[in-house]
């Protein structure tokens, strides 16, 4: 087998003694390794490579509270390393360096970046300059006001969501001297050649293309990682288990550790147990062995017979009890822990909760909890430390049990009584000791260690440390677990040693401390950690008079951290010259499951030359074990962490499944099998059987041993000479598309960029969340207050590119979040677990993002490829073979209806007023309802017919106009517009009906009334006087050329003059008025309805409504188009029922005008629109239940997609709400009997298929039927590009064909070659003679097993969106809305969210409410959400305030103004992320 271990003496590697040598010249703080100069290299590799830096609005620069700009304390250090405050080191100038904090870009130069502030780089040994970020900025003078690169946008705020955004082509407030690309978009945009230059970043090779594909329940495929041919794999034979030495017989070695305390405590009172010092170093206190024994009596006796509760022990024999003692007091914890022994209680040491909030505190509580504990032994200076609740008591922390507080000190301590004796039994199999430990998922376990296993991990130390009788130890560690509490509270008891206990707060504040001690007390063993070695170097110059000659162990606890032989080479060769012997350096290997795993013994004790292993990174992600010859970058050096423990069994096993032997050239989790190691899981059966009860077998399946294995949770191999190495930890383990990755590898990449410069060490945290099935990295850091926003994303892109270069994986997420606020471990380091899910639940606030899923995913499905082969009559005779029917329906046949005597005569509206202000003068047509819920107005039929014929007269006589003229309505919702409705048809005018300009909004508002007031061609504008004076003022002339306007003519005091005579057409195919709207996609489209479809549209609508003269409705919609249009001005006078009339736009200053006004006026039938019903879910709550009583039906108008408003209808009965929908002035359906809800499958119908699935299967979408077909309308679903006819599983276009279909459009304005084939289309096959209207909307039909009132089945039409609206990616058809409600649901602190794409990238836009830091939460969280239910990868993620995504009249979103906005660079983002 080539192993490639060489003794410490003789290091074949090419030039790495040398290249040590001269790094670490004496005067260089920092520490660099072989692998900070890999690093360096690798990054002289990359070109410089253009990325678009994201866009920040200033505000959020410094958004972070002044305290993030003081360094770190220093108990942030990392577990392994940390950082170090040096006086005058940090000057904290919040502001100074934040000169080019905003470079508003007003060119962006592309090219290399050259100009002053790429200066900022740094030179690296290549001599080139890092690759630094792509785009140069020209800055402006600090705080100077950016230049207006928004071209007029910035004057006004929007204080609310503009109404009618403007046309597509012209975007709102745009000045039209910019130079346009044919997409309507300004070339100087810095939006788009950003995204340009983040396409020109993608096109970049990605990683090899995967070959094969799994099916995922359906037919969506998503790559399934398929081993690579030319993988290494491993060769050698198969491991043996290695068996340690045996242990050796002791003459009179104590039959338990108690009884060893209590030899010493009688023998030798005197002898010094344990010295405890202060923060400034001075030692405060020796404990002696007699004071210990005493104490420990006395605790023991008073737990078990003074404490009390309802005259019973609180306390019986094997309870719990929580040990809580802050670091600074070794002395009473030692009392605590051995009095708890000797009381035969269980101690559980934890940490001090300092807060209710701490980090993983939570998780504390559940292991109390479920460890039965009720009692928790303290100090008095603790208790008096803790968080109190008012009545003085410790408060409860969150998730934890109620807990008794006891405080040890002596005077509460009851003295036993003459005849009182603790039974000091033999080590038993009985739980000695609990010792907590924190998961990788975060959730706490209590590993149950017993008497037996205890005293024998103590005789195991002892012999491999050669341990002997009143030796003296350093100890830097935690005494409360692990190695800490292994060497510094247990055995040195056993051996009666003299412990010296440093203090981590003495630590920070002088991180030489335990050198000093060593040197003073002449210790002879140093317990410490890799980073306290690390620390001390970067203080050594300040001492030269410490000696560690008399050190003969130096024991480095995190030996098995791959990194920390870089700690000890380097203080090797600092501090060799003060004395200390290269051999002492003992690293070992341990884990809290199987206590001590391996230690190094010093060469008397007669261990091997100690060995060191360069191995491919590359293989070693393969689990592989290679020599690295060539002096590769991606190499990880590594030293052995000793010889297993005496008395023990170790093998190596696979790490996933059945737990097979490895091969010798394998990386495998050891597994120890002896006497000292922990028990079980306390409380956790399941887990405890697989983790200590570990069974390895041969390749053949025999089991290698009838002895259970205990896992450690370590990778490694067993080398040369037995050494055991490790490579990692199962806990920072990430496999990443089948290759494993350490996250402490991937730590030291990242800090070897620009060490101690740009990140605090040790403040960095690298873990993997799920995303798509497969882990994906996460790298979290603090960053130091005074870096610029330009090196923050010069340092992350170099770090990916480091990564990339040396652990061939992609970076999916890199945050950096301000100085000081990630969540920290009891004893500095970073919380890990804590932080991962502060990631997930968008809690981690980061100043600076990078995501990365564009070269990190690798297994989305395949893009569909189309068929184009299969012909129109193929789809027919394969629909037939399937036994699939034509998906067709039509509504009741409305000539069987009613006699068409009655339709004749009801032929035009004109005369329908008349007759009834004849027949039925005083019956109330309108009412109309301000905010208050007061009646407004109202009018009678004779009260609307004289106030028509006024305003004909004033149309003929003071408007000269002539029969056949447009006349603009600009009127606010009321019986004002209504009756100028008529006025025009009694006059011949043609009425275009127009939202009035929002008079806070004129800018966005007034050039979409000015446009349709053109292209209507309107000779005449009717209006009010206020609008009026708003259509001349100074204002509007900012926003359009008001000498332009046609006649204004305001009707509020009209002559009472009668009219001749009343305009009668000359045939009902005559034009009756033109309906304008907006469509969601921007396109303004006037659509011509005639006379006989006007009368068509009203009798299909009484005829389905039920609705005649003595029925009241209620309306809450917009008047101007659609429906609304015609509930409003055409149905009451046509069927002669009162409306109530609720004005949309009066719900803002009282939520529940419309709910009160259906439930004061008892109402049956009412009409809202979606967004009107979310208002009143949202505001009202609960309230709504004593309202709704009444209902029977109620119409939603604008068709429905989700079920939004499910909280209102669970409340009205499902069978009340039925929607309605209508598009291009086609009304398709209104409400039949009970609307049924299916469930369709979302993945399907990207695929243009329908596969209904049952509720609450995954990926399943809730769709509710559009009511039933109005009576007289046929409808059938066609393809969108052959426009055949489909079938019932296929989604298609809804076609409609009915006697009230509009005759065509009038104009449309933003795109002019919109198809005449809207308003005659022809199928393409079957039957080729009917004329059909396309609606525009996608959807299916299925017949349903209701019934309607003739007994017939009916069928349901489904309309899932907007055909212009659906999204093309990937050969798939997505739909904005589904995109959107999965972003919405991905925080709470989206308030709304909208989607486009552009040049194939998907932009998401959300607004965000709440405060500016919490929007770079959101970019992780949109893009994780839209790739795990919609498997599409985020492109752009813009964060803007509320009420920046415009919406229309009719409340849809306006997906395309707002892109037009994002182009343009008008939408003042609070951030523009560009995923990579």
């Amino acid at each position: 087998m080539n192993l490639f271990l060489f003794p410490l003496g003789d290091i074949t590697q090419k030039g790495y003694e040398k290249k040590r040598a001269k790094l670490l010249a004496r005067y260089i703080p920092l520490i660099q390794d072989v692998h900070t100069e890999a690093v360096q290299a690798a990054l002289a590799k990359y070109k410089e490579r253009k990325m678009p830096m994201p866009s920040k609005r200033r505000s959020v620069l410094v958004h972070s509270s002044v305290e993030t700009y003081t360094p770190p304390d220093t108990s942030s250090a990392s577990e392994d390393e940390g950082s170090l405050r040096r006086q005058g080191r940090i000057t904290s100038t919040p502001f100074q360096s934040h000169s080019n904090v905003e470079p508003w870009l007003n060119r962006v130069i592309q090219g290399s970046s050259t100009s002053s502030s790429a200066s900022s780089t740094s030179s690296h040994p290549g001599g080139k300059p890092a690759a630094s970020c792509s785009v140069s900025y020209v800055s402006t003078e600090n705080h100077s006001a950016p230049p207006d690169v928004t071209t007029g946008l910035v004057e006004h705020l929007h204080h609310e969501r503009p109404q009618v955004a403007s046309v597509r082509g012209v975007p709102r407030g745009y000045n039209s001297s910019i130079l346009e690309t044919a997409d309507g978009v300004p070339v100087n945009s810095r939006v788009s050649s950003k995204i340009q230059q983040l396409l020109n970043t993608l096109k970049r090779p990605k990683r090899p293309p995967l070959k094969e594909f799994f099916v995922d329940d359906f037919e969506e495929l998503l790559e399934v990682q398929q081993p690579d041919p030319n993988q290494p794999k491993p060769e050698g034979n198969q491991m043996n288990v290695l068996k340690g030495e045996p242990l050796g017989v002791v003459t009179n070695w104590p039959p338990s550790l108690l009884a060893a305390l209590q030899r010493w405590g009688t023998t030798q009172p005197k002898a010094p147990c344990l010295t405890a010092l202060d923060t400034t170093g001075k030692a405060i206190y020796t404990l002696t062995y007699g004071k210990l024994w005493s104490r420990s009596l006395k605790l023991a006796y008073t737990l078990l017979n003074k404490l009390t509760a309802k005259n019973e022990p609180l306390l019986k024999p094997g309870d719990r009890v929580a040990l809580v003692f802050p670091n600074s007091d070794p002395v009473m914890f030692m009392v605590a822990f051995y009095g708890c022994l000797l009381a035969e209680l269980i101690p559980v040491p934890i940490e001090v909760p300092l807060t209710r909030k701490d980090a993983g505190s939570q998780q504390i509580g559940f292991l109390l909890g479920s460890c039965g504990v009720t009692l928790a032994l303290t100090t008095d200076a603790c208790q008096k430390g803790l968080p109190k609740a008012q009545t003085g008591e410790v408060v409860t922390f969150k998730g934890w049990p109620r807990l008794v507080w006891f405080v040890i000190d002596g005077k509460h301590l009851a003295k036993p009584t003459k005849d009182w004796h603790p039974q000091v039994r033999d080590a038993s199999a009985d739980i000695a000791y609990i010792e907590y430990k924190t998961s990788k998922e975060g959730s706490t376990v209590g590993i149950t260690v017993s008497h037996a296993s205890m005293l024998a991990h103590c005789h195991a130390l002892t012999q491999a440390c050669g341990y002997s009788e009143a030796e003296t130890l350093t100890n830097v560690l935690d005494f409360k677990r692990d190695a800490g509490l292994w060497h510094g509270v247990l055995t040195s008891v056993m051996n009666r040693m003299h412990v010296i206990s440093i203090p981590y707060a003495l630590m920070k504040v002088n991180p030489l401390s335990w050198i000093q001690k060593v040197c003073s007390y002449k210790a002879r063993v140093a317990v410490v950690k890799s980073r306290d070695m690390h620390w001390s170097l970067l203080a050594q110059r300040d001492q030269r008079d410490v000696s560690l000659s008399s050190l003969r162990m130096l024991i480095v606890a995190d030996g098995a951290n791959p990194w920390s032989i870089s700690s000890c080479d380097a203080f090797l060769n600092v501090f060799q010259s003060r004395g200390l012997r290269p051999e002492v350096i003992c690293p070992c290997a341990s884990s809290s499951e199987a206590l001590t795993v391996a230690i190094r013994r010093p060469p008397e004790l007669g261990g091997p030359p100690p060995g060191k292993a360069v191995l491919s990174m590359n293989c070693l992600s393969f689990s592989v074990i290679r020599v690295d010859t060539e002096e590769k970058l991606s190499v990880l050096t590594v030293q052995d962490v000793g010889q297993i423990m005496p008395g023990a069994n170790v093998c190596v096993v696979k790490v996933d499944g059945t737990p097979y032997l490895c091969k010798a050239d394998e990386v495998g989790e050891i597994c120890v099998n002896s006497g000292a190691t922990g028990m079980a899981y306390f409380g956790l059966l399941g887990i405890t059987k697989n983790v200590f009860e570990a069974i390895p077998v041969t390749a053949a399946g025999v089991p290698v041993s009838d002895q259970p294995f205990t896992r450690t949770g370590l990778l490694g191999f067993v080398g040369p000479d037995y050494l055991v190495f490790v490579v990692g930890k199962l806990d920072g383990l990430m496999t990443v598309s089948g290759r494993r990755h350490n996250a402490d590898d991937v730590v030291a990449t990242a800090l070897a960029v620009e060490p101690m410069k740009f990140v605090y060490r040790g403040r960095i945290a690298v873990f993997s969340v799920t995303v798509l099935h497969d882990d994906r990295i996460v790298l979290v850091a603090e960053q130091r207050p005074d870096a610029s926003e330009e090196d923050s994303f010069q340092w992350m892109s170099r770090v990916l590119q480091a990564i990339d270069s040396i652990h061939q994986v992609g970076v999916y997420c890199l945050a950096l979040v301000p100085a000081n606020t990630l969540p920290k471990a009891p004893l500095g380091g970073i919380h890990i677990s804590e932080t991962k899910q502060r990631f997930l639940e968008g809690a981690l606030h980061p100043c600076n993002v990078l995501m990365c899923p564009h070269t990190c995913v690798t297994n989305l499905p395949k893009p569909r490829q189309k068929q184009p082969d299969v012909g129109p009559a193929s789809m027919i005779v394969g629909n037939l073979v399937a036994g699939k029917r034509i998906a067709q329906a039509s509504g009741r046949d409305v000539t069987q209806l009613e006699d068409n005597d009655q339709a004749r005569k009801f032929l035009y509206l004109a005369d329908v007023l008349q007759w009834r202000a004849q027949t039925t003068p005083d019956h109330p047509l309108f009412l109309l309802l301000n905010s208050k819920g007061t009646v407004a107005s109202t009018a009678s039929c004779i009260q609307l017919h004289k106030r028509a014929e006024r305003v004909a007269v004033a149309l003929m006589e003071k408007g000269r106009l002539n029969v056949g003229d447009h006349v603009a309505l600009v009127y606010p919702p009321g019986v004002d517009l209504i009756a100028t409705f008529y006025g025009c048809l009694y006059a011949g005018c043609i009425p275009i009906t127009v939202r009035p300009p929002h008079p806070q909004n004129l800018a966005t508002t007034l050039p979409t009334v000015k446009m349709i007031v053109e292209v209507s061609k309107s000779a005449c504008i009717l209006t009010t006087q206020a609008i009026m004076k708003l259509l001349k003022s100074k204002e509007a002339a900012t926003a359009v050329d008001i000498k332009t306007w046609p006649t204004i003519l305001d009707t509020d005091d009209m002559p009472k003059k009668k009219l001749a005579n009343i305009f009668r057409p000359p045939s009902p195919d005559t034009l009756a008025y033109l309906d304008f709207s907006v469509s969601t996609t921007g396109i303004l489209a006037g659509v011509k309805m005639s006379h006989a479809a006007t009368s068509a549209l009203c009798r299909s609508i009484k005829l389905q409504c039920e609705l005649y003269p003595s029925r009241q409705i209620a309306i809450c919609l917009d008047p101007y188009c659609g429906l609304g249009f015609a509930l409003w001005c055409l149905c009451s006078v046509y069927s002669g029922h009162q409306s109530i009339l609720v004005p949309p736009l009066e719900l803002e200053s009282n939520v529940s005008l419309w709910l009160s006004a259906v439930s004061q006026y008892k109402v049956r039938v009412t009409f809202c629109s979606y967004s009107v019903m979310e208002m009143c879910t949202r505001g009202l709550g609960t309230q709504t239940d004593m309202l709704l009583t009444c209902i029977n039906t109620c119409f939603m108008c604008a068709f429905l997609y989700w079920g939004p408003f499910s909280s209102i209808s669970s409340r009205l009965g499902q069978s009340v709400i039925s929607t309605s929908e209508g598009g291009r002035g086609m009304y398709a359906g209104t409400a039949g009997p009970d609307p049924t809800t299916v469930y369709v499958d979302m993945r399907a119908l990207r695929h243009d298929r329908v596969r209904l699935v049952e509720r609450g299967s995954p990926h399943s979408l809730p769709l509710m039927e559009s009511g039933k077909i109005l009576p007289g309308v046929k409808v059938i679903i066609a393809h969108t590009e052959t426009k055949g006819p489909l079938g019932d599983s296929h989604l298609g276009e809804i076609w409609v064909s009915s006697p009230h279909n509009a005759t065509g459009y009038y104009t449309v304005y933003g795109e002019e070659a919109l198809h005449a084939d809207h308003f005659t289309a022809r199928l393409s096959f079957g039957d080729t003679q009917t004329v059909w209207a396309r609606t525009g909307y996608l959807g299916f039909l299925r017949r349903t097993e209701l019934t309607d009132a003739s007994g017939e089945r009916h069928d349901a039409l489904y309309v899932v969106g907007s055909l212009d609206e659906t999204l093309e990616l990937r050969g798939m058809r997505y739909h904005p809305i589904d995109i959107e409600t999965s972003v919405i649901r991905a925080h709470k602190s989206i308030a709304e969210c909208a989607v486009f794409t552009w040049t194939n990238l998907l932009v998401v836009v959300v607004e965000l409410e709440g405060s500016e830091q919490e929007a770079l939460d959101l970019v992780a969280l949109v893009t994780n959400v839209v790739l795990e239910e919609h498997y599409l990868i985020v492109g752009v993620v813009v964060i803007v305030d509320p009420g920046v995504i415009p919406i229309n009249s009719r409340g849809e979103k306006q997906r395309m103004h707002l892109r037009d906005g994002f182009l343009a660079d008008q939408l003042d983002p609070i951030y523009v992320a560009y995923n990579m």
